[in-house]
């Protein structure tokens, strides 16, 4: 490589770190200070304090930061909007959001609440208390799913939003996808869906939390949840079996990734449940071609199937106890289900 392109790729490099550098001591820099106010550490945001935009920012956002310390918030959050509104590049702006968003919060106007971290998120990511911001987003959310009623102004009763907690939560896992309140957020979602008697989209929360985290330390309860889940569809062995065969594979998989899990007891007996299930309801089929149809072979299928999908239960006994009986059918050794008899009558007596 010629020696001046290297120079001014290496000094691109440099200017590129330095200023990612510079950028994240921009944000990290200001502290509040009790008696002082706000100001930085490190200098590097001082000729902005010093700059009159700088000096005007500081001193609507002391006023606000020590009106919000002393309690009188309606002052605080007046500052507040006052410095997102007309300084809205500055630094002091994701600050007074985030200040402005948990003084909502208290108030119980979570829908201003959400909005505001939300434009951290959108318009400020290197915003130093980013975590903060997702914990806070998290909390919202939890309140208004789990049925809390917002306040409007701060004062009148609303009505429960529970699908806007939801909102929330799928919010949040779109903005910080791999951070811990992720996987948190659609385990609640599942929850909250079941309560509300939303199964399907209980069961798209759980199928995501497995597949997008499965090292997770909710993952396992996921299984079982998403399992139980399938399993509750079923209405029984005359109906379609699809959502059994995903409760066992869910149950199966289940004891396979954690065979020493305090729950595994309980999986094996939904594993179990399900093959009986599953088991039962190839009986049903079977029972329909035998006593019905008198269609032997197609009897034999299903009660081979039963058999084969739980061996060691009262199902499968049955089961080859009606294939023996096939058998001797089929030897001429027995009678079909509904042929007429063919033994003599007993001697019958009437009376006048």
């Amino acid at each position: 490589m010629p020696k001046p392109l290297a120079s001014r790729l290496l000094a691109l490099l440099v200017s590129f770190l330095l200023m990612c550098a510079a950028t994240g001591a921009l944000h990290a820099d200001l502290v509040w200070d009790p008696q002082n106010g706000w100001r930085a550490e490190g200098g590097v945001i001082a000729p902005y304090l010093a700059s009159t935009e700088g000096n005007s920012a500081k001193v609507i956002m002391d006023k606000a930061t020590r009106a919000e310390a002393a309690g009188s918030n309606g002052a605080a959050l007046s500052g507040y909007k006052t410095v997102i509104k007309k300084f809205s590049s500055s630094v002091f702006a994701p600050e007074a959001l985030y200040r402005s968003s948990g003084i909502y919060e208290q108030r119980r106007q979570y829908s201003k609440a959400f909005k505001n971290l939300q434009r951290i998120v959108t318009e400020h990511a290197n915003y130093p208390r980013f975590k903060q911001v997702l914990g806070a987003q998290y909390r919202i959310a939890t309140a208004l799913a789990d049925g809390k009623r917002p306040l409007y102004f701060g004062v009148i009763p609303g009505f429960k939003q529970r699908d806007k907690g939801m909102e929330n939560y799928e919010t949040l896992v779109t903005n910080a996808p791999y951070s811990e309140y992720a996987p948190l957020a659609l385990m609640n979602t599942a929850r909250v869906q079941r309560q509300i008697g939303d199964r399907d989209a209980a069961i798209d929360a759980l199928d995501r939390m497995i597949n997008n985290y499965p090292e997770n330390f909710l993952t396992p309860d996921a299984y079982l949840k998403l399992a139980a889940a399938h399993a509750e569809i079923t209405q029984g062995p005359p109906y379609d079996q699809a959502s059994t065969q995903q409760a066992l594979t869910y149950f199966q998989d289940y004891l396979i990734l954690y065979p020493g899990d305090a729950d595994a007891t309980t999986a094996s007996k939904g594993f179990n449940d399900a093959r009986t299930l599953l088991a039962e309801s190839k009986m049903t089929m079977g029972d329909f071609y035998f006593f019905k149809r008198d269609n032997r072979p197609a009897a034999r299928v299903f009660y081979n199937e039963a058999i084969t999908i739980h061996p060691d239960s009262s199902v499968s006994e049955r089961a080859r106890k009606l294939l023996a009986r096939i058998d001797a059918i089929d030897a001429g050794n027995a009678p079909a289900p509904g042929a007429p008899r063919t033994e003599p009558k007993g001697n019958r007596f009437w009376f006048f």
